[in-house]
């Protein structure tokens, strides 16, 4: 039997996952497994159990949790790996990389990939990261600085800064007036200074345009691609950092993937033990960022060989991912962020009141608590 998984069509998501079934599937009368690949946003605009029905394997991230659960479809670990093996991986995994799978007592991924908001600039025309937010709105003044705003990530923006603040989004009011109307004011002030059409631009075609053009110096809260931290044929390497915070605060929002078993998955003990293989350490230090893969291993990020050949990305970047925010994943909050951003991103355009933005997105919040299935997940905070 080979059995069928789904990933995301970029390096990062697809590369190492079919290397490792490269090799497994080597010398087998059957392949053991096979990739697809779809769209980053293809996950988050198809229905979860839509995904988990044609594949047995499933690359999603956490926020997608409380829909899976809820749709019944996916297995959790506790059903195939012993709690021992589980803890282990929670110890080895960079923050709350395994930790921001569990859900209602079970844990429903394992974490193959770690990525995070953090900070990116061209090194050689800023010199060094700005250290707070009033030096990166002085930079804007004089060189582009663009913020990610396209897709969900105009709220993901909002909520990373205010959870540098000390504020996380939760309970019937998402964000306290004075936080989110803070933010909110300091997006619009970068938003007018910005280059155009960089407010369209998904983290991927912002690194390219850091990479590949002078339109764009630096962006202070974007997912980082590891790639682009490497000297690229035709491209300028990209310098990342951690994000602007306070000692009480937490780090960009948290990103990364992990690897879901779905109720159609029957797996053999041949399946169990390749899964596992990819958790092992020398696999994370090894394999996977060989790939261009983002390891989830606090090892493989503290690896001096690791960290080098990719410019220092790791060790620039570690203390934000150990501090990354966990967002929300109740059901149904994967269609409000994509709602939430909308209203933010018109209404930056619009220049329109932060008081009023605030209303629009507590509105859009407190509709999706309402409809929610299971836990609303309220006792998350920036470090749990």
């Amino acid at each position: 039997m080979t059995f069928i998984g789904l990933t995301w069509d970029h390096p990062r998501g697809y590369d190492a996952l079919a290397e490792a079934a490269r090799q497994v599937n080597s010398g087998r009368a059957s392949p053991l497994i096979r990739w697809d690949k779809q769209p980053l946003e293809g996950f988050e605009s198809a229905p979860i159990a839509e995904l988990a029905a044609a594949h047995d394997l499933l690359v999603l991230d956490h926020p997608h949790i409380g829909e899976a659960v809820a749709e019944d479809c996916l297995v959790p670990l506790e059903d195939l790996f012993t709690q021992e093996t589980i803890e282990a991986w929670n110890r080895q995994s960079v923050g709350l990389s395994l930790a921001s799978y569990r859900w209602q007592g079970k844990t429903w991924a394992l974490p193959l990939d770690v990525a995070t908001q953090v900070m990116v600039r061209r090194p050689d025309r800023v010199s060094a990261p700005p250290q707070e937010w009033g030096a990166i709105l002085n930079l804007a003044s004089t060189h582009p600085v663009a913020q990610s705003l396209a897709g969900p990530h105009a709220f993901l923006t909002l909520i990373s800064m205010a959870a540098g603040e000390g504020a996380w989004a939760k309970g019937d009011i998402l964000l306290a007036d004075e936080v989110a109307e803070a933010q909110l004011e300091r997006m619009q002030a970068l938003f007018e200074l910005r280059p155009q059409g960089s407010e369209k631009l998904n983290p991927i075609a912002l690194s390219e345009a850091l990479s590949s053009t002078d339109d764009i110096v630096l962006v202070p809260l974007v997912f980082g691609y590891v790639t682009y931290a490497q000297v690229r044929p035709g491209g300028n390497r990209l310098a990342f950092s951690d994000t602007v915070r306070k000692p009480s605060g937490a780090g960009g929002v948290l990103g990364g993937t992990g690897i879901g078993f779905t109720k159609r998955c029957q797996p053999d003990p041949a399946l169990l033990e390749h899964i596992a293989w990819l958790m092992k350490p020398e696999t994370q230090s090894g394999m996977i960022p060989n790939f261009g893969g983002q390891p989830s291993a606090r090892a493989a990020w503290q690896d001096t060989a690791v960290d080098a050949a990719w410019g220092a990305f790791y060790s620039r970047t570690l203390e934000t991912a150990e501090h990354a925010l966990l967002r929300p994943r109740f059901d149904g909050y994967i269609a409000f962020q994509t709602k939430a951003a909308e209203i933010i991103r018109q209404s930056l355009a619009d220049r329109q009141e932060p008081s009023k933005t605030l209303t629009a997105l507590r509105q859009v919040w407190r509709a999706a608590r309402a409809g929610a299935r299971g836990d609303l997940d309220d006792k998350r905070g920036p470090h749990r």
